[in-house]
């Protein structure tokens, strides 16, 4: 079933707004844009575009920096608006990978498609790691504005620990295609930033 079925333009036009809330420096529409161009471009790999579709528009569709369950609203959000455009299993699929955003570690959604489906999805979340220095700057200043009200002394230790757990683990990305575009490159950046962070 292609896209249009899932995200008509009712549905964009309603998420769009969500997105252009103010406060919403790096998670508003351009990381949608963002991950929507990725998906284009990886779709011949994904087993169920629309799907993974649905998921960008609804991954952040819920965001306030002083909440700790934003991934399972838009999830929940994402349930509720979807009911009915298709089945229950492929709605239940969309909302474990929004859900999964908040680890970035992939969901067992049942078969080898769905769960490549799942991977390249976190990925793409995370592209922005491994992008060129000054994109990789700018994102992280605007994230910092998003957590404004967060103390310094406090920001530095939350947004160490943070990329302190993404260089722990032996691979950033969960696909090789993603790995081998941007983990050096998002190893590089996170180390300079704790750098920054320690400075």
């Amino acid at each position: 079933m292609e896209n249009e079925a899932l995200i008509d333009d009712a549905l964009r036009d309603r998420l769009s707004a969500l997105y252009r809330a103010p406060g919403r420096h790096y998670h508003g529409l351009a990381h949608v844009e963002a991950l929507l161009a990725l998906a284009g471009e990886y779709r011949p790999a994904l087993s169920d575009p629309g799907a993974v579709e649905a998921a960008i528009w609804f991954h952040d569709a819920i965001y306030d920096s002083r909440a700790k369950d934003n991934e399972t609203k838009s999830a929940a959000l994402a349930r509720e608006s979807l009911a009915g455009r298709t089945d229950e299993a492929r709605v239940g699929r969309i909302a474990a990978m929004i859900e999964a955003t908040a680890t970035h570690r992939v969901p067992d959604l049942g078969t080898p498609g769905a769960n490549r489906d799942a991977a390249l999805f976190l990925d793409m979340d995370l592209s922005i790691l491994g992008a060129a220095p000054e994109a990789f700057d700018a994102y992280e200043q605007a994230v910092r504005r998003e957590y404004a009200w967060v103390e310094e002394p406090a920001w530095k230790a939350g947004r160490g620990a943070a990329l302190q757990n993404f260089l722990a683990r032996p691979q950033i990305f969960h696909t090789q295609a993603f790995r081998e575009r941007f983990e050096t490159q998002a190893r590089e950046n996170m180390a300079r930033s704790m750098e920054r962070l320690a400075g």
